[in-house]
């Protein structure tokens, strides 16, 4: 069945160095065969056995287009790709399968697959179907671009809602940046929206059809990270049963996002410079070193000039990242947003969600701009969702469980208010502090840490 498919006349059929492919399928001579007919076409390639490998897989990297087996060990293929669709993958996924009927065929393409193949398959037909949908992606994004064109919107950044003064400077600064082959080290609070920032800058640059690797410093353990963002070799270390690509990898030719830059252990700050600087990583274990070619953009709500003189940030890692800082400011500071973030998050949630946007008077918009919002631009959407459920709109600041006292003394810095706020929350979650981080959008190293400063250390 291979050699037929192997000498079928495909050589014309497609190039497509800027997409990524997901092959899932359990049976090993079928993984093999498709990822060594894709690896000479796509720029990506990866081949797992399992949903449960997938889906580990597709939180850490962006792909294009998944080729799922329906039958598979654990949760079937129609099962994932109706979770998929569900949590928004908007990538195109081609079903493939040897046991089927037209009804299922039907009901799969109902369901949100770009295309299903029966086994066996010759190749030609496979990669007829996976051209189609790479040419239909290419067309949305060319058309999406020319509506905007059209519209007199071709000066919006993706994500960054508002035309108050801070925001529209954002705005011009981001336009700027954007198509440069700078670092960029986005500043601001929890919440302020650093990785939607961080995703327009990758969506207005050159590298915009390559990766975008999101990456979370502090949910990676020390013992870790290396191996996280640069890979390691079968047998580097114990556990080390098989060869592990890096972050670094998967990121080729797009951008590397390293968030919460500030909780990177020193070792492996000196070891993110050099990658930096000489544009190869080694993985763990390996005496060869790889090329990369990745944009890096780093996110911080610390003041690192103040963590590199507390000595517990490399003042050279700091001056390597920040060639372009872009500070996003706190809802605070630009309240007169909030009308239009709030007809926003409804219209993204209205339809998550199954219900009808809520008016939005005048009277609310000003009980909105009294509240000082700790959780800033997140704080709020997650006030505009709670809404949306409840079918009114609370008092801002009440937590789903209970409204939040509101602090009375006018003179309370702007610390006592955060440190009273996140005390709330911790209180209304039981004291669990994996919860309580979840609903304040910060992690659960970062509670931890300003737990302890304020004296209120707990196991939970």
């Amino acid at each position: 069945m291979e050699d037929d498919r192997a000498t079928s006349p495909v050589e014309d059929l497609g190039n497509w160095r800027g997409y990524s492919v997901l092959i899932v399928d359990d049976e090993e001579g079928m993984r093999s065969f498709l990822e060594r007919a894709l690896r000479q076409r796509c720029g990506l390639v990866e081949a797992v056995a399992s949903v449960e490998d997938a889906t580990g897989l597709q939180s850490r990297v962006h792909f294009d287009l998944i080729i799922l087996d329906i039958a598979l060990p654990g949760m079937s293929g129609i099962d994932w790709l109706n979770e998929l669709r569900s949590i928004g993958f908007a990538g195109d996924v081609v079903l493939i399968t040897a046991f089927a009927d037209m009804e299922m065929a039907i009901n799969a393409l109902r369901g949100g697959a770009s295309d299903f193949i029966l086994k066996p398959f010759r190749l030609d037909q496979l990669l007829n179907s996976i051209k189609r949908c790479f040419e239909r992606s290419r067309l949305t994004r060319e058309n999406f671009i020319l509506r905007r064109t059209l519209a007199g919107q071709g000066d919006q950044v993706p994500g960054l809602v508002g035309q108050s003064a801070p925001v529209q400077q954002l705005r011009t600064l981001v336009q700027r940046v954007a198509p440069m082959p700078s670092t960029v080290l986005l500043a601001g609070e929890s919440g302020t929206g650093k990785e939607v920032l961080a995703r327009a800058l990758h969506q207005l640059s050159r590298r915009a059809q390559c990766p975008f690797v999101p990456v979370n410093c502090a949910a990676i353990s020390a013992e870790l990270i290396e191996s996280e963002l640069f890979g390691h070799v079968k047998g580097a270390f114990t556990g080390a049963i098989e060869q592990h690509n890096g972050l670094f990898y998967y990121a080729h030719g797009g951008t590397l996002f390293l968030d919460e830059i500030s909780e990177l252990p020193l070792p492996m700050q000196t070891k993110l410079l050099r990658a930096i600087e000489e544009r190869k990583v080694r993985p763990i274990g390996s005496e060869k070193e790889v090329p990369v070619d990745v944009r890096i953009i780093t996110a911080t709500n610390r003041d690192l000039s103040a963590e590199v003189a507390a000595g517990r940030f490399r003042q050279d890692l700091y001056f390597r990242l920040a060639v372009v800082e872009l500070r996003l400011p706190p809802l605070r500071e630009h309240l007169a947003d909030i009308p239009s973030l709030v007809r926003h998050f409804m219209a993204a949630l209205c339809s998550q969600l199954g219900v009808a946007p809520l008016p939005l008077t005048h009277a609310l918009v000003q009980r909105l701009s009294a509240y000082r919002w700790p959780g800033n631009v997140r704080e709020l959407k997650n006030y505009v969702e709670r809404s949306l459920i409840l079918g009114s709109f609370p008092d801002p600041g009440s937590g789903p469980a209970a409204p939040v006292e509101q602090p009375t003394d006018g003179d309370l810095t702007l610390a006592e208010l955060e440190r009273r706020h996140a005390l709330r929350v911790l209180a209304g979650a039981g004291g669990n502090k994996s919860e309580a981080a979840r609903r304040l959008g910060i992690s659960r190293k970062t509670l931890e840490r300003k737990c302890i400063e304020w004296g209120r250390d707990t196991d939970a």
